[in-house]
């Protein structure tokens, strides 16, 4: 499949979804200091506006409501369909399934889309949680099994609740939809990759059920994002290595447009991947870090792309961060750094476009 999008202009820059977390917004999302629902809403809406403002000013070309309006990036499931237990611990929230689904609040994510429509006219990216990763987090073998014997039981049922958001997202006229699969991504890593008895079935498995997901959809161009959970950084958690190689196939496999990877955290592996994937694909290239205290340069985000360029020709890349900004509800992560390093890469993006055009 094909449909590499030009945007009208090379080195396009776009975000990768979630956005740092003040924390009013903290409060707005919680219930805070809202006297109700109504109000509540007012204030999201308005809180919204200015984190787009922030990606507009910074000259973002494809942007995020940053997924403030959710209580965590995979937990939104739980706005889709009723059958989980929340629930919270060291201050994150936690999501288990213990009954079976239900459709519950069609078009949650799909109302994010509208209201961001409202407070821009550029290009608008909006994110759902890849089925297999839904999988991982939200199943438990204890609390789980009665409503799903298996993990994939479980997963197999999560792909009609997202595929039906999906279809409402492509009417309501967004520009891109990303499936975020780190659990894919997660077994390139050889530590990883132990912990299943057949670990290319688990990838197999994982591609498919995004397939799954997506299969005929049109209208709408589709990405998967992949990272080895670079705002694990964020969070002071352990970070996984190990090149792009061992899920070559499954990426290859997958019915999709796009693919974000991330390149600047070290074990990443080398631009040379690219040499292997399907050449339709368009790359958003993870070029710009996300760990906190630390801005790359302009200089350094060319290199990095340029890297890139021996291997994929310039109308095949957009420019982005290796994660997203906030990756968990309690990151803590500074705007004003945020807007700098977002300014940095835009920069980047002019100076490949005076040299490459």
């Amino acid at each position: 499949m094909s449909t590499i999008d030009h945007y009208g202009t090379l080195f396009p820059t776009a975000v990768v979804g979630s956005m740092p977390r003040p924390d009013f917004v903290r409060e707005i999302v919680t219930g805070g200091r809202s006297e109700d629902a109504v109000r509540q809403a007012e204030l999201m809406n308005r809180a919204v506006a200015y984190i787009v403002s922030l990606q507009e000013q910074a000259g973002i070309d494809i942007i995020s409501d940053g997924e403030w309006r959710r209580a965590s990036y995979i937990g939104v499931i739980a706005e889709l369909a009723h059958g989980f237990t929340l629930g919270q611990e060291d201050g994150r929230p936690w999501t288990i399934v213990t009954d079976r689904l239900e459709e519950k609040n069609p078009g949650f994510i799909a109302a994010e889309v509208r209201h961001l429509k409202a407070v821009t006219n550029r290009r608008i990216k909006a994110t759902l949680p890849a089925p297999a990763l839904l999988g991982e987090r939200m199943w438990d073998a204890e609390k789980s099994s009665v409503a799903y014997p298996t993990r994939r039981a479980f997963v197999e049922a999560c792909v009609p609740v997202l595929r039906r958001e999906l279809m409402l997202l492509r009417d309501e006229g967004v520009d891109v939809v990303q499936i975020d699969d780190p659990h894919l991504c997660l077994l390139v890593d050889d530590s990883v990759r132990a912990q299943y008895a057949d670990a290319d079935g688990e990838a197999a498995f994982s591609a498919e059920m995004t397939n799954a997901v997506v299969e005929g959809i049109e209208g709408v161009q589709l990405a998967v994002h992949l990272c080895r959970r670079a705002g694990a950084r964020v969070r002071g958690e352990a970070m996984h290595t190990g090149g792009y190689g061992p899920i070559i196939r499954y990426l290859n496999a997958l019915k999709v447009h796009h693919l974000t990877m991330e390149f600047t955290a070290p074990g990443a592996g080398d631009t040379e991947v690219f040499s292997a994937l399907r050449d339709d694909f368009e790359i958003g290239l993870g070029c710009l870090g996300v760990h906190p205290g630390e801005v790359d340069s302009v200089e350094q985000i060319v290199e990095r792309v340029e890297r890139a360029l021996r291997y994929l020709p310039a109308e095949r890349i957009v420019l982005n961060p290796d994660c997203g900004f906030a990756p968990g509800s309690a990151a803590r992560v500074d705007a004003e750094e945020v807007y700098e390093k977002l300014k940095n890469m835009v920069e980047a993006a002019h100076r490949l476009r005076d040299r490459h055009a």
